[in-house]
């Protein structure tokens, strides 16, 4: 039987998923309403953050397929996929065209030389534009340096919603035979007795764990087979030699991985046996065989600090606090996202992680808490380097699509953020604009964006370098509520407060001295007493009371949260609550501090 391998990219919402199950339920490998995003995460957000593999069987060809993240914060899981696979079906929606993070996946799929198919799906909107797409692809590829075999790419016409493809636009096709018949002509054939024959060399590109059998590697073979069984030995660059035995040996089938006793060259297989296996290390069967080059991943571009939660309401929702128990996670953490780091030497009670945006951390701390861990998470600091005596910094491309009369508070803003606007285009009342912009004015500015635009706008980025610094930038400054007292928050004192800003509290909340109750209009520091009740007497009122009208609190999630807490202040995660409060809780204290500081 052939094996073929193949990953499908693109940008985030353009189909990725949706394709792959239309393959699975065509071929007979699921039923319908299946879907590869399992995580309660992806569901939630409606993304995929997590690679996965999964296999399908036509005309006698295994097709390995690889689903893979298309946000860029998740480059570290599409960059050790492509390591594996030998062509990608570079999925573009027909309306919106190639994006800042198709980009990002197609620009590394062309550098590792991998053949790719164009597939442009969506090609049902009514605002689909087939020719423009296909023509900006094009350019796509020749900015990004495509050699002339990737330029003569063929194209299909897909939507993959219903399962259907087209290799012409008005062909009748109601299935996905033309695009699986498309792979088995293009994709390059993994397999063959002669790779077969030769010495086992397979690297590790993900992992999985079982409570049974430990820790597993996910693997591709490169040459040689592997048998349940077997005495293998795992390799790094370092010519280091982990010693082991197949205890168990799995292949993929649809959304299952099926226990096997041999996998052959080509193959993608599961490896029980090596427990101290890492992404990047190569199986062989002898010393001589040489290892495979390391997979490389992109620097990080953001920090945070990450420590036990020590505020009063410390312990009543979860259950694992100490500083230890968080040092084991991240530790677990660190075997499999490839893109993170994490420093445990400042501190044995706070540990400084490194990850690839905010939205890479955002899903760390969300998994985190859904664990029960409860923790204080430090303000987001960009990650800067010296390049021969300069100090360099992370750039984003961003791409804002808008409505034009939102336009001019959108150039203000990013004006003020030391952004520049390289492309602009206005199309039939929607203005569309490319910027650079570095990490740091970005940070905080989505949930600016959203107002500016009345939610209307859409911004979508990807990492583009880094590049000499740029100088200080400047910024609205947030100002804070802060508490004076603790108990439970009371309407009479909210129905004040709303006048002077916005609020993240509602009646009844439990609040504590030194928790942020919301953030100002004037952007200054203001300490208050949300716990205030109205003054009782005995003495009979001449009117009635008026009652009280609260606005809807502002809803704090962990990226929203990340974007406007303050250097001196700490996010408090918890597995029901998400709140913000100050580093030092008594207010004498912070004063103390602050005198210090200057």
């Amino acid at each position: 039987m052939e094996i073929r391998n193949i990953a499908i990219i693109a940008h985030v919402d353009h189909g990725k998923t949706s394709l792959t199950n239309a393959i699975l339920r065509q071929t007979g490998m699921a039923k319908e309403n299946v879907s590869l995003d399992t995580n309660a995460l992806e569901q939630e957000r409606g993304i995929t953050i997590y690679s996965k593999n999964t296999a399908v069987f036509y005309k006698n060809t295994k097709i390995n397929i690889l689903d893979t993240p298309g946000h860029a914060d998740f480059g570290s899981e599409v960059e050790r996929v492509l390591r594996s696979i030998d062509a990608v079906l570079l999925l573009v929606d027909a309306a919106e065209g190639p994006m800042p993070q198709t980009k990002f996946v197609l620009k590394k799929s062309l550098a590792l030389g991998l053949k790719p198919i164009l597939v442009i799906n969506k090609i049902d909107k009514p605002t689909a534009n087939i020719e423009k797409t296909e023509e900006d692809v094009f350019e796509l590829f020749l900015e990004l340096g495509a050699n002339d075999q990737q330029l003569e790419f063929k194209t299909i016409y897909t939507i993959a919603r219903d399962g259907i493809s087209k290799m012409d636009i008005n062909d009748k096709s109601q299935d996905l035979t033309p695009l699986l018949d498309l792979i088995l002509e293009e994709v390059p054939i993994a397999s063959g007795e002669k790779l077969n024959s030769l010495p086992l060399q397979a690297q590790v590109f993900n992992l999985a764990y079982d409570n049974f059998l430990g820790r597993m590697g996910i693997c591709r073979i490169y040459q040689g087979t592997i048998k349940n069984g077997q005495t293998i030995l795992a390799k790094n660059n370092k010519q280091e030699i982990l010693k082991g035995r197949v205890s168990k040996l799995f292949n993929f089938e649809g959304l299952n991985r099926k226990e096997t006793n041999s996998a052959q060259a080509g193959d993608i297989a599961m490896v029980a046996g090596l427990p101290n296996i890492f992404i990047g290390q190569t199986i062989v069967d002898n010393e001589k065989t040489p290892s495979r080059s390391a997979i490389t991943i992109d620097e990080s571009t953001l920090s945070i600090f990450i420590s036990p939660n020590d505020s009063p309401l410390s312990g009543q929702s979860g259950k694992l606090l100490t500083s230890m128990q968080i040092k084991e996670r991240l530790q677990r953490e660190l075997e499999v996202n490839v893109g993170l780091r994490v420093d445990f030497s400042q501190s044995n009670s706070k540990f400084k992680v490194y990850g690839r945006g905010e939205l890479h951390l955002a899903v760390l701390i969300e998994n985190m808490r859904r664990e029960g861990f409860e923790l204080n998470i430090s303000q987001p600091k960009v990650v800067f380097k010296e390049v021969n005596g300069a100090k360099m910094e992370p750039f984003e491309e961003v791409l804002i699509t808008a409505p034009e009369k939102f336009s001019g508070a959108i150039i203000e803003k990013i004006g003020q953020r030391k952004g520049t606007i390289t492309n602009l285009k206005n199309e039939e009342g929607e203005v569309k604009m490319t910027i650079e912009i570095p990490t740091r004015g970005l940070l905080g500015y989505r949930s600016e964006f959203i107002v500016d635009t009345k939610g209307e706008g859409i911004m979508t980025s990807t990492s583009a370098g880094f590049k000499p610094y740029i100088g200080e930038i400047s910024k609205m400054k947030i100002g804070s509520m802060t508490s004076m007292a603790t108990g439970k928050i009371l309407s009479y004192a909210l129905a004040n407060l709303q006048e002077r800003g916005s609020l993240y509290v509602q009646p009844s909340d439990p609040v504590y001295e030194g928790m942020i109750v919301g953030q100002t209009t004037s952007g200054e520091e203001m300490t208050v007493n949300p716990t205030k009740g109205k003054h009782l007497t005995n003495v009979r009122a001449a009117a009635a009371d008026e009652a009280i009208h609260l606005t809807p609190p502002m809803k704090l999630t962990l990226e929203k949260a990340l974007g406007i807490i303050q250097e001196d202040e700490y996010l408090e995660v918890t597995p029901d609550a998400l709140r913000l409060r100050k580093q030092y809780l008594n207010d004498i204290e912070r004063k103390r501090h602050q005198r210090g500081k200057s």
